[in-house]
């Protein structure tokens, strides 16, 4: 083998389009890439999702390999949630957290891998094990299962059993911990300032219960944690001595560890992707993840090749890599199964699934504050909704808030909704119009951003009019609106969610979680 085709089993591509690209092809056949990452942008039917895994396995063949590819995905469920129409929405991490019940946990990941593997799939980029203890997080917040140690570990590691039991390939992510930052590491570097005694006694702790239950791989953060890497300003994904120090050496995991993806602002910006590739194998790392840019995944490659040549990177490191690689391929995949696999099961997308997940949601979904004055059949109910935002990069650009107004519509005759965007509602007199309403539902999104949506509400509590507040994405909107007639915290805005919101509001279900984080 030569040795471009060595290093490029490190390298996880991505790419655009629902067909195989010529960009794509061209890794696989000249440089043996280990991994493909799929995005939104790839997703089609559950049909054209399996030809296209199908198609790039085939591609793998025919360039002569001995084990198939490892195809990964963001699928946290969620709020980052790749799949899309014609498969389950299951509940987000957070969602699981107020649910208290590690058994959901793990049938949701038990479904989310057996959709995955039904669609060629083998390797989820989840779960989440970051324990979301800072409010103010922009990138992890309901991705996470809560701020309660005991709890993230314990639903984390169930829904990595969950999905290995189905066969699917899992992930522990943000190692040594994303939870306690309040920058974005697409856009820029965080810090995380705590001492080894606190991360060993709070952030390390989901990530040790996962690993002791057999977790398959780590991603690392790309975060820089003082306590950990002497040198300044060096993200954990770079550093020695959090990823062969702590995670290899101290922790003693021997399975898989892959990057975030390498175009983040926080190592694209200030050492460049390519360079960060190197710094990251001589890290210790497995597989280097670069989704986007062709030029730079064919570089890193490249870059890899020269730096074993140097002698600057040993080739016995490359080929440590290549065997934790190859051991859980064969443990998550093989042709066979893949040939095996030419139409896309019944049960993906189900009525069976979709009923099973909605009982969870009712376990998940919370009443902060209630149970207030309900919806009477007869009452003319106002439901105002933001326009979509997403809070973070990661997130799919799928959802909608309007969807909320659909399903109540569903539940109660009379229903009108009204959009609101940005600062542009500022001429409007909200307590004029409640006078032509019985009952008021406001959507928050964001909230804790946005004092337009707090000073909207505060108008329409000062009508007299009862007002729920439905918090769609972040539990921490719930601490504005004390004198709301009920607060409801659904910590994702799925279809799924609002179906069982507006059967609670209408009085035809019960809603049972519990926070799984503080609101002061």
């Amino acid at each position: 083998m030569n040795l471009q085709k060595k290093v490029g089993r490190l390298l996880i591509a991505g790419f655009k389009g629902i067909t195989i690209s010529e960009e794509i092809k061209h890794l696989i056949h000249t440089y043996h890439i280990g991994g493909i990452i799929l995005f939104g942008r790839n997703i089609g039917t559950p049909e054209e999702i399996l030809a296209l895994t199908n198609s790039l396995q085939a591609e793998a063949k025919k360039a002569g390999y001995e084990t198939p590819l490892l195809i990964c995905i963001d699928q946290e469920n969620g709020v980052v949630r790749r799949l899309g129409e014609g498969t389950t929405i299951i509940p987000g991490a957070m969602l699981l957290g107020a649910t208290y019940d590690p058994a959901n946990a793990r049938k949701a990941g038990f479904m989310t891998g057996k959709e995955l593997k039904a669609l060629g799939i083998n390797w989820n980029l989840a779960p989440v094990v970051d324990i979301n203890n800072n409010p103010k997080n922009p990138v992890i917040g309901v991705r996470s299962f809560g701020e309660d140690t005991a709890n993230v570990a314990e639903m984390a590691k169930h829904s990595m059993l969950g999905m290995q039991e189905a066969e699917v390939m899992t992930t522990l992510k943000h190692f040594p911990g994303h939870g306690d930052t309040s920058v974005d590491s697409h856009l820029d570097l965080p810090v995380i300032d705590h001492d080894l005694e606190r991360l060993h006694a709070v952030e390390l702790v989901p990530f040790k219960e996962c690993m002791a239950a057999g977790a398959d791989a780590v991603m690392s953060a790309h975060v820089y944690f003082p306590a950990l890497e002497k040198k300044e300003n060096v993200p954990a994904t770079l550093s020695h001595s959090v990823i062969t120090g702590l995670l290899r050496e101290e922790l003693g995991f021997d399975g898989v560890i892959t990057t975030d993806c390498m175009e983040m602002d926080a190592i694209a910006k200030r050492i460049g992707t390519v360079e960060g590739c190197v710094q990251a194998v001589e890290a210790g790392v497995d597989f280097v993840m670069v989704s986007h840019l062709h030029d730079l995944q064919e570089q890193a490659v490249i870059r890899l090749a020269e730096a074993v040549e140097s002698g600057r990177i040993s080739e016995l490191r490359i080929e440590e890599s290549i065997e934790r690689i190859e051991k859980v391929t064969r443990k998550y995949t093989s042709w066979e199964e893949i040939e095996a696999n030419k139409t896309v099961a019944d049960f993906v997308g189900s009525a069976k699934h979709h009923d099973d997940m909605e009982e969870i949601y009712k376990q998940g979904i919370t009443e902060v504050k209630g149970p207030g004055i309900p919806i009477a059949a007869e009452d003319r109910v106002l439901l105002v909704h933001p326009k979509n935002e997403y809070a973070m990069m990661v997130e799919d650009k799928r959802y909608a808030t309007l969807t909320m107004a659909e399903q109540l519509k569903k539940v109660h005759g009379n229903v009108v909704s009204m959009e609101i965007d940005g600062e542009s509602s500022s001429d409007i007199d909200m307590k004029e119009l409640a006078g032509e309403y019985d009952h008021i539902v406001f959507l928050t999104l964001n909230a804790d951003k946005h004092e337009n949506q707090r000073r909207l509400v505060n108008e329409l509590l000062e009508s007299g009019k009862p007002v729920d507040v439905i918090a769609v994405r972040s539990p921490y909107d719930a601490s504005y609106f004390p004198k709301a007639n009920r607060v409801i915290c659904t910590y994702e805005f799925t279809q799924s969610a609002f179906e069982v919101v507006a059967s609670h509001l209408a009085g035809t279900t019960t809603i049972n979680g519990r926070l799984p984080v503080t609101i002061e």
